[in-house]
């Protein structure tokens, strides 16, 4: 089983115990960050740590700025004396892209599409939906294809020979380039597609005697994804498919979540900066940290507005922010009272420290 089976297989067991593919997607998030809890807890100490030495890092960089080596080498040495790693902050964003990455291609996937792709949500209307999409629905018998589309594989094929035998989940090598389009595609008209026989990882025997193979084909474009019938025709696999004329709609709900999704994101960066504020920061630093504050969130939005992202992965990134900010407020709170504790300890020893009394010089 490969990692987006895997991702779609636990989906699918989280949806059969809330009852819904959005809620699964919501429980999915909240496991995995909360899996992730004390990595972002040592981000957060790591970032506040970073705060309350930046004068002392500053004072380091001016002294020893005409000999950067030497610099880097009293850097260094500041770091190990305060036990602090400057790459701490960064290990918790590295653990999530690859997790974005994974659930993306597994909710664009013709798995998931086949199973949940039309499953809705509170007011999403379709988990598979992204901002600007065609008209065409997966798996209704027929692509709404442009002259220009190109078209993919899924990784297996369901192979029937001549001799009554079925062959489930066989292998199809190179799923990106395995099938082509043979003439031009016009609308509402059919269209033929071929690929080649050694494509399916079969024996020669196997070869012979294939009577026709189904195989889920996915518009590289649209992602629109249909089963689609091969025969033999001379060395190749052939198939006529309908088409139906290209419309583009916009999908309102899915902009929301765009907006929703900047909103979070922009609330999230505010609350981390509300528990740096009692802290002695540079003041260029912390107009640049409130500009990128207020420009991220807007630039990571317009971005999506131009690449399709699925609905269910905004739905995941949304939670992911909305879980981010409640960690935020709890984990400060929680270094909040571990700096008093450690001030009061302080305040405790200096005035338990020995008095001693100045003698009189003569």
């Amino acid at each position: 089983m490969d990692f987006v089976s895997f991702t779609i297989s636990i989906l699918k067991m989280l949806a059969d115990f809330a009852g819904n593919w959005g809620l699964a997607i919501i429980l999915l998030t909240v496991i995995v960050r909360a899996c992730m809890w004390p990595s972002s807890v040592s981000q957060q100490r790591s970032m506040r740590s970073m705060q309350m030495l930046q004068p002392k890092m500053k004072a380091i960089q001016e002294r020893y700025k005409s000999n950067p080596q030497l610099m880097q080498q009293k850097m260094m040495e500041f770091y190990k004396e305060h036990k602090f790693n400057p790459m701490a902050g960064c290990l918790p964003l590295l653990l999530q892209l690859p997790i974005f990455i994974l659930l993306y291609t597994a909710l664009m996937s013709p798995q998931f599409i086949q199973q949940a792709g039309n499953a809705n949500f509170l007011f999403i209307n379709r988990l598979d939906a992204t901002i600007k999409s065609t008209a065409g629905q997966s798996f209704d018998g027929k692509f709404v294809a442009g002259p220009y589309d190109s078209f993919s594989s899924g990784k297996t094929a369901v192979v029937y020979l001549n001799n009554g035998k079925v062959l489930n989940d066989v292998k199809i090598d190179r799923p990106t380039k395995a099938i082509t389009v043979q003439g031009d595609i016009k609308p509402n008209q059919n269209f033929d597609l071929k690929m080649y026989p050694d494509s399916l990882n079969l024996s020669f025997a196997e070869l012979k005697e294939i009577k026709k193979a189904e195989i889920n084909v996915i518009d590289n474009q649209t992602k629109e994804t249909e089963k689609i019938t091969f025969a033999p025709m001379g060395n190749i696999l052939v198939a006529s498919v309908p088409t139906a004329n290209v419309q583009s709609s916009v999908h309102y709900d899915v902009i929301f979540l765009v907006l929703l999704f900047a909103l979070t994101m922009w609330i999230s960066q505010k609350v981390m900066m509300a528990g740096q504020k009692n802290m002695q920061q540079d003041p260029t630093q912390q107009a640049i940290q409130k500009s990128m504050g207020t420009v991220m969130p807007l630039m990571i939005g317009l971005t999506f507005v131009f690449i399709p992202i699925p609905a269910g992965v905004l739905l995941y990134l949304v939670t992911s922010n909305i879980f981010q900010i409640v960690q935020t407020v709890v984990v400060n709170k929680q270094l909040d009272r571990e700096d008093e504790a450690k001030k009061s300890t302080a305040d405790v020893d200096l005035d338990n420290a020995k008095k001693i009394d100045a003698k009189e010089v003569k």
